[in-house]
């Protein structure tokens, strides 16, 4: 068996309003894993094979959360906003990098004796920037510190690797880089046929952050289209034995009233045989042990 983990960048549980892209359409994955409708009114979930329940991202501190401590509580369990005594980002604060070197998700996967895999590719433009300023996204950071490889182009020709926007739609029209465009289903069928060679694949999707930045239905709906279609597949074609964790780091897109983040809950979703190692689960720092449980 294996973990499933998507991360969903920007996403909180809002109002049942005329500024939640969630009311406005209606996205089929969402709502099946809340049993309802996806908003800040839906009820909890938890039966022996699913969960869904709200989880805190504000983690104690004041302020809007943002997603290099959000990020950082979620893949390591540390409270990185407490740490530095506020919310920062989007890349890691210096004062929370150790625990995204050391103590990550993938770090643990690799202690047990087990293999860790991040799905993401990155195009060449993105290596050459970010070791010109040694600037690192937490996922990033995490994954080559605890010496997984980071994809790029060549593992994504390979069908090994997914670019962010699930379709390989953008390297091709905004960088000239030669991939072909795939459909969500085929994106997601891709992740799938990589699982069985790992005990914990995670996919990030930030581009849902970004739209929420823009304000705009239009951008909300271009960028949930695709994640909906990609989450409807894994839902219904995983194996039964692996278990599907989702949530994000802080609420953004929930909202297009405000340009900034939210302080609304963020949604956690579990789909396996069982999900009681999350039932307790209360925080973005409980995340972390709560997937380490099932490997």
């Amino acid at each position: 068996m294996a973990v499933i983990f998507i991360f969903i960048d920007g996403v909180g549980l809002g109002e049942d309003s005329s500024g939640n892209p969630f009311t406005e359409n209606r996205y089929e994955s969402f709502e099946i894993l809340t049993d309802g409708f996806f908003n800040n009114q839906a009820a909890p979930v938890l039966q022996k094979n699913q969960l869904f329940k709200p989880i805190d991202a504000n983690l104690g501190v004041e302020g809007l959360p943002q997603s290099g401590t959000g990020q950082t509580a979620l893949f390591t369990g540390r409270n990185a906003s407490k740490e530095i005594g506020k919310h920062f980002g989007p890349f890691p604060h210096s004062g929370i990098k150790p625990f995204l070197k050391k103590e990550s998700v993938f770090h643990a996967v690799k202690e047990a004796g087990k293999k860790p895999y991040f799905m993401n590719a990155y195009p060449p433009i993105f290596f050459e920037h970010a070791k010109k300023r040694n600037r690192w996204s937490c996922t990033t950071l995490m994954t080559k510190s605890a010496g997984v490889k980071l994809n790029s182009t060549e593992d994504v020709l390979n069908e090994t690797a997914l670019t962010a926007e699930i379709v390989q739609n953008a390297w091709r029209e905004k960088l000239g880089i030669d991939i072909p465009k795939i459909t969500p289903t085929n994106a997601a069928q891709r992740l799938l046929n990589v699982v069985p060679d790992y005990d914990l694949v995670l996919y990030e999707y930030y581009l849902t952050d970004k739209a929420g930045h823009k304000q705009k239905h239009e951008d909300a709906k271009r960028v949930l289209k695709p994640l909906d279609e990609f989450l409807l597949h894994i839902i219904k074609n995983k194996r039964s034995e692996d278990v599907l964790v989702i949530t994000s780091d802080h609420g953004n897109l929930e909202d297009l009233s405000t340009k900034t983040h939210t302080r609304n809950k963020v949604p956690l979703f579990v789909l396996g045989e069982s999900v009681q190692p999350f039932e307790q689960v209360e925080s973005l720092t409980d995340v972390k042990d709560g997937i380490i449980s099932f490997i």
